[in-house]
């Protein structure tokens, strides 16, 4: 299954736009990416490893209870917060992550 990319971005980009009319956002803070496994065989460490070659810096988060779902966060610190500055670093994070058996879950900000 093809992974839609432009459907992502025009979420990225309303999700943008409403954050900064409804509360503002700041100009610098750490951006967060989480990713979720596709499958139970998914293992997050190689993931972990190309987005820190990558700059990002990585957590996996274990299920807290059950019916959660385990996850990755990848965050950029300190990152000039755009539209479009988040979603090329939301895009290159995406590509590796379904390239390593896992799937975009949204984002966030730090700061």
């Amino acid at each position: 299954m093809s992974h839609d990319f432009p459907a992502q971005r025009a979420e990225t980009l309303s999700v943008y736009s409403d954050l900064q009319a409804k509360h503002g956002l700041p100009d610098i803070a750490d951006v967060d990416f989480f990713f979720v496994p596709v499958s139970e065989s998914s293992d997050w460490r190689p993931l972990a490893e190309h987005l820190s070659n990558d700059g990002y810096e990585c957590q996996y988060v274990t299920a807290q209870e059950k019916g959660d779902a385990p996850y990755l966060v990848a965050t950029l610190s300190e990152q000039i917060i755009s539209a479009s500055a988040i979603w090329i670093s939301e895009e290159v994070a995406t590509r590796a992550a379904l390239e390593h058996g896992f799937r975009p879950d949204g984002w966030g900000l730090e700061g």
